[in-house]
């Protein structure tokens, strides 16, 4: 039987190589600039954080800064929050509502909690509205201390004097229709797998450590995204993106065994944020909205229960 191709890029059931991943990185265009849509917002909260680069990702020609951000007058007394956003460059509200939290919301905790937050761990991705980085790799399957993805690498590495002393970690994702689209077709034939369809939950929704569960903490932040935009729902069978839903609008990953950002720390709370910006049910400005929204839910309950 022959293998009808899904994707323009290699030979079915076959991995890629080098060339083919040179013939995807051939098809990737610039198309929105993280010095003007990112590092200028950073530059415009300096007067009220600490600023600081973590690191420098060269990919031939171009350069990225990574930028982080904490609370000014650090206070080692007090427990420590890390707000992580951009891990997939293309998931555009985990960027912006990151900005827009530290914008708007971030002083309110001020003398409380500790932040470090990191609005794009890959500008590259980014830039190209893309999951992987040049080398297609996804980051977020990459957070170990070997990582061969330099966005994971970084971050791993500026976590890591705060690794055992965190105690929430929020990382703010989108699930987008490209992701059936493009990405996961993508990732299939990259690693020479059959493609199967599947479909893209219409809501917001939350991804728990199965190896640490807190389903009061994550039923606190979709109690509050609840007032900002739609939950998204589990399917016929019980799932939401072939896992099964532990709660409403809750599903589980193992996220230290995967090498997800989410866990990177050693954090008591953690979640992972899935925002859907293709709902006709909501807007770019209420994907935001909500990012910020589990970002202070996230910080209510494990402050008051940590």
């Amino acid at each position: 039987m022959t293998l009808e191709p899904f994707y323009p890029i290699g030979t079915p059931g076959q991995p890629w190589g080098v060339q083919e991943k040179a013939q995807w990185l051939a098809r990737q265009t610039r198309q929105r600039s993280y010095a003007d849509q990112v590092v200028s917002e950073i530059d415009r909260l300096r007067a009220h954080f600490d600023v600081s680069q973590y690191g420098l990702l060269s990919y031939g020609q171009e350069r990225y800064p990574l930028h982080a951000l904490r609370s000014r007058g650090w206070d080692d007394a007090l427990p420590t929050a890390l707000v992580t956003g951009g891990v997939h460059g293309y998931e555009t509200s985990g960027v912006h509502g990151a900005l827009q939290f530290l914008h708007t919301r971030a002083l309110d905790y001020a003398g409380r909690v500790n932040l470090l937050v990191v609005p794009c761990v890959s500008p590259w991705g980014y830039e190209r509205i893309h999951r992987w980085n040049p080398d297609a790799i996804d980051p977020n399957r990459s957070f170990r201390a070997d990582s061969p993805a330099g966005e994971s690498a970084a971050l791993w590495a500026l976590t890591e004097p705060l690794r055992q002393r965190c105690l929430v970690h929020v990382d703010l994702h989108e699930t987008t229709d490209s992701d059936e689209s493009e990405f996961r077709p993508a990732l299939c034939a990259r690693d020479g797998k059959p493609f199967e369809p599947d479909g893209i939950p219409d809501g917001f929704y939350l991804v728990d450590d199965s190896e640490n569960p807190q389903p009061a903490f994550q039923q606190a932040i979709i109690a509050a995204v609840a007032e900002v935009t739609h939950i998204a729902p589990a399917d016929a069978d019980g799932m939401i993106i072939g896992s099964p839903v532990v709660a409403p609008g809750v599903i589980e990953y193992p996220v230290k065994r995967l090498g997800l950002c989410a866990g990177i720390t050693a954090s008591r709370f953690v979640t992972t944020t899935e925002v859907y910006p293709d709902s006709p049910r909501a807007t770019p400005q209420q994907c935001n909205d909500a990012q910020v929204a589990a970002v202070c839910a996230a910080l209510d309950y494990a402050l008051a229960h940590g």
